[in-house]
């Protein structure tokens, strides 16, 4: 892991060692409050890299997905801006699905 990512964790790590509770409870509130917004941050910041990859030369899906590590649909979804694969996505709606 990069000493970048480490330090996420760490902060998130000690954010349980803080001693009051109430305080503790403060704070991890406010973290998760804006854990939303923070994703979609993270997100973009990793679609704007990948894309980044894929502009030098030569670059293909499947030598972007060696590098990373993943399955090249897992970086064709990061480009399209999908955050996960279509298996859990909602399924379309079929003509006749009774409506809730």
């Amino acid at each position: 892991m990069s000493e970048g990512a480490q330090r996420v964790f760490d902060a998130i790590d000690a954010l349980g060692q803080i001693a009051d509770p109430t305080e503790r409870a403060r704070q991890v509130g406010a973290v998760l409050k804006n854990l939303p917004d923070r994703n979609k941050q993270l997100k973009e910041l990793r679609q704007a890299a990948v894309l980044e990859m894929l502009d030098r030369e030569g670059a293909t899906y499947r030598s972007v997905a060696a590098e990373l590590g993943v399955h090249f649909t897992t970086v064709q979804a990061i480009v399209k801006g999908h955050s996960s694969s279509g298996t859990v996505r909602p399924k379309k709606r079929q003509e006749g699905d009774d409506a809730k």
